[in-house]
C-alpha cells in the first residue's frame, strides 16, 4: 500500500517572515491607495514606501524555501523525481492559474475604469506561480539518486540560476521584443501595453532570480550541517546577508562596469541591487529565526504568524477594500490619520480571516477524528 503523504511541519520563521510581508503589503497599499495629494510629502509615507519594497521578494524568496523543505521531505520518503517535480510543477501551475482568475475578478468588480488590457498585466500571483514551476523543472534536473548530492546540486543549481536571471535583466529591459506579441513579452521585461518595461510589474526577470535564491538558502537549511548546526547556520546566513550588501555598493562604486550606461540602472534592474536585495533578505532571515527562537514571537497567539499561514487568502481579499470597488476609505483623499485608522481596520479584518479560515480548515480532521466510525476503524486496526 502506497504510503500516505503527511503535510511538512510548519516552520514559525517561515511563517513569521511571511506575516511580516503581509503587514509590510498592507501600510504600503493602503497608504498609497488613500492619502490625499498633500498627504503624501511626508517622511511617514515615505518609509512606508520603502518598506512596500520588501513584500514582493519576500513572497518569491520564501516561496523558493518552501519549495526546498517540501522537496527534501519527499525525497525523505523516497519519492521519484518525477513525481517531486510534477508536484511542484502542478502547485505552481495552481498559483499561476489562481493569478489569472483574480485578474478577472479585478476586471469584472471595475469594468466601468479597468482597461480590458488589465486583464493581461504580468502581476505577483502570475509571477509567484510560474518560478515555482520554473523550481519544480531545476530540482528536477539536479536530482541525484544520492540526497546530499541532490541538495548540494540544488544549491547551486539556485544560485546559478539567481545570477544568471540577475545579469540578464538589464539587457532584457533595454531591448524590446516586437516579435513577440505584448502579454508575452511582458513576461520577460514587464513592458505590458508601454513603450519600456514599466518598475510595478513582475516580470520574470528580474524577479523569479528571488525564487531560486530561496530554493538555494531552503536546501542549505535543510543539509545536514545545518541541522547540526542550526543556530550557527543561521548567523551565517546573516552575516552572508551582510557581506551582501556590503558588496553590492562597492561593485556599484567600482569604475568598472559590466553595462552600457544606458544599460545601468541600480535600483531597478542592475545585479547589484539584486545582490543588495537578497542581502536584506538574508539579514530579515537571521534576525526573524532569532525572534522566534529566544523572543516572543511564539509566546501564545501570534497575530504575524497566523497571517503568515494564510498570505493568499489575505492578499486576494485585502485588494478589494483597498484598491477596488468596495475600498473601506476614498480613494487619494485621506489624511495621514485616517489612512492609519483604515490600515488598522484592514490589519484586524484580515487577521479575523485568518483565523476562521485556519478554523474552518481543521474542522473536517477534528470531525474525522471524533466520529464513532473513525473511532471505529482506529480501534480494530
Amino acid at each position: 500500500m502506497m504510503q500516505q503523504i503527511q503535510p511538512a511541519k510548519r516552520l514559525a520563521h517561515i511563517d513569521w517572515m511571511r506575516g511580516l510581508a503581509c503587514v509590510l503589503m498592507f501600510q504600503t497599499h493602503c497608504y498609497n491607495s488613500w492619502l490625499a495629494p498633500d498627504a503624501r510629502n511626508s517622511a511617514l509615507y515615505a518609509w512606508s514606501q520603502l518598506g512596500g519594497t520588501l513584500p514582493a521578494p519576500l513572497f518569491l524568496f520564501l516561496a523558493g524555501v518552501s519549495s526546498a523543505l517540501v522537496t527534501e521531505k519527499l525525497r525523505e520518503k523516497g519519492t521519484s523525481r518525477n513525481a517531486i517535480a510534477k508536484t511542484a510543477i502542478l502547485r505552481g501551475g495552481e498559483i499561476y492559474g489562481l493569478g489569472l482568475l483574480f485578474r478577472v475578478q479585478e476586471y469584472a468588480l471595475g469594468h466601468h475604469w479597468v482597461p480590458w488590457t488589465d486583464l493581461f498585466r504580468v502581476d505577483i500571483l502570475n509571477i509567484l506561480g510560474l518560478s515555482m514551476m520554473l523550481i519544480g523543472v531545476l530540482c528536477w534536473l539536479t536530482a541525484s539518486p544520492a540526497a546530499a548530492n541532490s541538495r548540494e546540486r540544488g544549491i547551486a543549481g539556485g544560485l546559478a540560476a539567481a545570477a544568471a536571471v540577475a545579469l540578464i535583466t538589464p539587457l532584457l529591459w533595454t531591448h524590446r521584443f516586437d516579435w513577440l506579441p505584448w502579454p508575452l513579452e511582458s513576461y520577460l521585461n514587464g513592458v505590458h501595453v508601454f513603450d519600456r518595461p514599466q518598475t510595478w510589474l513582475f516580470p520574470l526577470f528580474p524577479w523569479s532570480a528571488f525564487a531560486f535564491a530561496g530554493l538555494a538558502v531552503g536546501f542549505f537549511l535543510f543539509s545536514d550541517f545545518a541541522k547540526r548546526n542550526e543556530v550557527f547556520a543561521f548567523a551565517a546566513l546573516g552575516g552572508a546577508g551582510l557581506l551582501a550588501c556590503a558588496l553590492s555598493m562597492l561593485f556599484d562604486a567600482l569604475p568598472l562596469r559590466l553595462y552600457a550606461p544606458a544599460t545601468y540602472d541600480y535600483w531597478h534592474t542592475s545585479p547589484n541591487f539584486f545582490l543588495m536585495r537578497c542581502g536584506v533578505l538574508l539579514m530579515i532571515l537571521f534576525l526573524v529565526y532569532s525572534w522566534c527562537r529566544w523572543g516572543f514571537a511564539q509566546k501564545g497567539f501570534s497575530p504575524i504568524i497566523q497571517l503568515g499561514t494564510t498570505s493568499l487568502l489575505v492578499y486576494w481579499v485585502h485588494i478589494e477594500f483597498v484598491y477596488g470597488r468596495f475600498s473601506i476609505l476614498p480613494k487619494g483623499r485621506c489624511s495621514m490619520g485616517k489612512a492609519t485608522a483604515g490600515l488598522l481596520a484592514i490589519f484586524l479584518g484580515m487577521l479575523v480571516l485568518s483565523v476562521l479560515r485556519t478554523r474552518w480548515k481543521k474542522r473536517p480532521a477534528t470531525a474525522l477524528r471524533t466520529s464513532p466510525a473513525a473511532s471505529a476503524v482506529t480501534a480494530g486496526s
